[in-house]
């Protein structure tokens, strides 16, 4: 299992490293807003003197996408909050207590995954859990120049389409940590508006 908590330690989880899993950057502008909405809510002191410490240098978020039955929360579950960038966005949910970002998911359960963000992650344990390979995605969108090159989106799609799959046919999906027995996520998600999440994309 692989440890997960926020940066107080309010929350605490872990996460089922075995199976079908993913590893990836993705520098797509909507990951970049929400480490910048993220960080616009930490007191200074929290942010460990950088500015985005969820994106790197070029705006991306590394992210391990496993399936939400494979989250399993020990501690603070009511610490939850989670917004979604416009009506039809993901859910990216967040931590009231000191603002750490977890991961994102879709709208519904019937979605079954979740990209769990590294931040709340034990960094010196993912190479020996999630494997040293590393997916680029969305380097379009990174910031700067050169850009990132794009690799791993075949690997990326197979594995998430099998997630997908393997949870809809054996009904796990149904055991997300994040929504509710009626299929409701846990926390009602904020909705930014267009001018709020445009001001956001603009930071960039």
């Amino acid at each position: 299992m692989h440890p997960l908590q926020c940066q107080c330690g309010l929350v605490r989880a872990e996460v089922d490293c075995r199976g079908t899993h993913n590893r990836l950057i993705c520098y797509c502008t909507d990951c970049q807003a929400f480490g910048r909405f993220v960080t616009g809510l930490c007191e200074p002191a929290a942010n460990s003197g950088s500015d985005h410490p969820i994106l790197d240098a070029q705006g991306g978020t590394e992210l391990i996408q496993v399936a939400q039955s494979k989250l399993r929360f020990l501690q603070g579950e009511d610490q939850l909050l989670a917004v979604r960038l416009s009506e039809q966005g993901m859910i990216r949910w967040y931590t009231r207590c000191c603002q750490t970002p977890i991961g994102n998911t879709m709208a519904s359960r019937g979605g079954a995954f979740i990209g769990v963000i590294h931040s709340c992650l034990n960094r010196l344990q993912l190479n020996a859990d999630f494997g040293e390979q590393v997916a680029q995605l969305n380097t379009n969108t990174a910031l700067g120049t050169p850009k990132p090159p794009q690799h791993g989106l075949f690997r990326v799609i197979s594995s998430f389409l099998w997630l997908l799959i393997s949870e809809r046919v054996s009904g796990r999906y149904l055991q997300s940590p994040l929504f509710n027995p009626d299929g409701s996520p846990r926390s009602v998600p904020l909705v930014l508006s267009a001018a709020e999440l445009a001001a956001l994309k603009t930071l960039g």
